[in-house]
């Protein structure tokens, strides 16, 4: 065992131990459900905007969209990273405010199925059955793609076998989300966001300078040259495809969920700010990483295949740094996978234990039973995620997108309806959610060589037919008087 190794080594452990000590710590804070899932309400700008965009990056930024990056799809990465920060700012300019205050006005809502019953007047419950069927489905993909990164993570790191690092993993992301909740998901996430942040700025600088200033300008031209891949030519549809995932953030209830539990209205704006600078700056280094990244392990004399290409990012970070340096930023990619993924355990627990066990089954259920449901419920999802990571050559990127397209087609459009159009009714939000849920599966799975068309990202079809199905089946039933007198007592309430 080389010093390096054990160096590596060390920086990893002191990482997970920080992690783990903040879910302890922030246990005996979790005196109710609201806090459990929501932190009570009392979480800063500073706080709130850096987890709103680590447990949003997640593993894909780090891994997914460098090695896409690296096998020539530079373009679809640029235009794909544009996307994602222009639905970021409508997102936080559009939903954050509104949300905050209409999750308030109709019950104190803290889960999003739980807001979507009570802006709707649901008495049948079926909107949360469904809502929760979708959220369960649609995080256990989302979160075998975090489990995938830390497999690949630590067997490109440390040569640890895939299967062992999906469970150290597990193990980790389950301890500090079981014990700590809401706010110790979002105090790791904004050391785990900050961590990213700091990896990647002085990763891309450094590689500029060790390139060069000229060979760095001509990187893209020389792309093939070096990696033997060719740029991918990148069409209209494929712009629009790309440009698409902006339309994940009006609906992904992990990260949406964050505007509910900021302190107040006021620090929105602050919170805004913070979490777009960190945005822009963090894809273009991911994608830097990507391009200067081929260059720089050239010098090296390594080059990586496809299946290999999404660990670009710690392979850099290895040729660049001391071992114990490159160990504390590889935990960059660590802290993407965690953050992401202990965020959507917590989203689903929540939904399954609030919405179904408290809101269905037992609705006279004591505050500690509600939280052991959600403590079992995320190990349950979590083994189900492991189980679908359980193939090595997974793609990272591949699973986020399904997962966020799902989102993003069924939610996206409810919350946006639900915030300014009062005449929305439960019967076409139930509509509109399965129509959505159904549409974005079936496309999926559809290859483009049946039409054309279908090499559209399915996140576009989906977030079109719920939006329609909403509004005409909202037209053709009756409109609940109580929700809409307390919709318009809603929107007067001050910010």
């Amino acid at each position: 065992m080389t010093a390096q190794f054990v160096a590596k080594i060390i920086a990893f452990v002191l990482y997970l131990g920080v992690m783990i000590y903040v879910g302890l710590r922030n246990a005996s804070k979790n005196n109710s459900s609201a806090d459990f899932f929501l932190g009570g309400r009392k979480v800063g700008p500073w706080v709130t905007a850096l987890s709103a965009e680590a447990s949003d990056s997640s593993a894909w930024l780090l891994m997914g969209l460098p090695g896409l990056c690296y096998l020539g799809g530079v373009q679809e990465s640029i235009w794909t990273a544009v996307g994602l920060i222009l639905g970021t700012y409508l997102s936080w300019l559009f939903v954050a405010k509104p949300l905050r205050k209409c999750s308030i006005a109709f019950g104190d809502s803290i889960t999003i199925p739980e807001f979507l019953s009570n802006r709707f007047n649901d008495k049948s419950h079926l909107l949360s059955i469904v809502s929760v069927i979708f959220i369960v489905l649609f995080f256990t993909i989302y979160t075998a793609s975090g489990f995938v990164a830390c497999a690949k993570l630590f067997n490109s790191v440390f040569g640890i076998n895939y299967h062992a690092g999906l469970a150290i993993g597990l193990v980790v992301i389950l301890c500090y989300t079981v014990t700590g909740g809401y706010t110790a998901v979002c105090t790791t996430d904004f050391i785990q966001g900050s961590l990213i942040f700091i990896a990647f700025v002085v990763s891309t600088i450094i590689a500029v300078f060790v390139i060069g200033t000229g060979n760095a300008a001509q990187v893209f031209k020389n792309f093939q040259e070096v990696t033997g891949t060719e740029l991918q030519a990148f069409n209209g549809m494929g712009i629009v495809s790309a440009l698409a995932w902006g339309l994940g953030y009006f609906g992904m209830p992990h990260i949406i969920v964050r505007f509910m539990g900021i302190r107040s209205n006021s620090e929105i704006g602050k919170a805004r700010r913070i979490g777009i600078v960190w945005m822009i700056i963090s894809y273009i280094g991911a994608i830097l990483i990507g391009t200067l990244g081929t260059v720089y392990l050239k010098k090296y004399g390594i080059t990586l295949d496809s299946v290999s290409a999404e660990t670009v990012f710690s392979a850099t970070m290895q040729n660049m740094y001391p071992a114990f340096i490159a160990g504390i930023f590889l935990c960059a990619i660590l802290a993407a996978s965690m953050s992401t993924a202990d965020s959507q355990l917590l989203a689903a627990s929540s939904a399954v234990s609030q919405d179904i066990f408290k809101g269905l089954i037992k609705k006279d259920a004591e505050e500690k039973d509600v939280l052991t449901v959600s403590r079992v419920t995320v190990f349950l999802i979590a083994l189900v995620a492991l189980f679908l990571s359980l193939n090595p050559n997974s793609s990272i990127f591949n699973l986020v997108s399904f997962a966020w397209s799902g989102f993003g087609g069924t939610f996206g459009p409810l919350v946006l309806l639900a915030l300014y159009w009062k005449r929305t009714t439960a019967p076409g939000a139930v509509a509109g959610l399965v129509c959505g849920g159904v549409v974005d599966v079936i496309w999926h799975y559809i290859p483009s060589s049946v039409a054309p068309i279908f090499g559209l990202y399915e996140i576009v079809p989906a977030f079109l037919a719920c939006l329609v199905v909403t509004v005409v089946v909202s037209l053709c039933t009756k409109q609940n008087e109580e929700v809409a007198a307390k919709f318009e007592e809603y929107k007067k309430m001050a910010d």
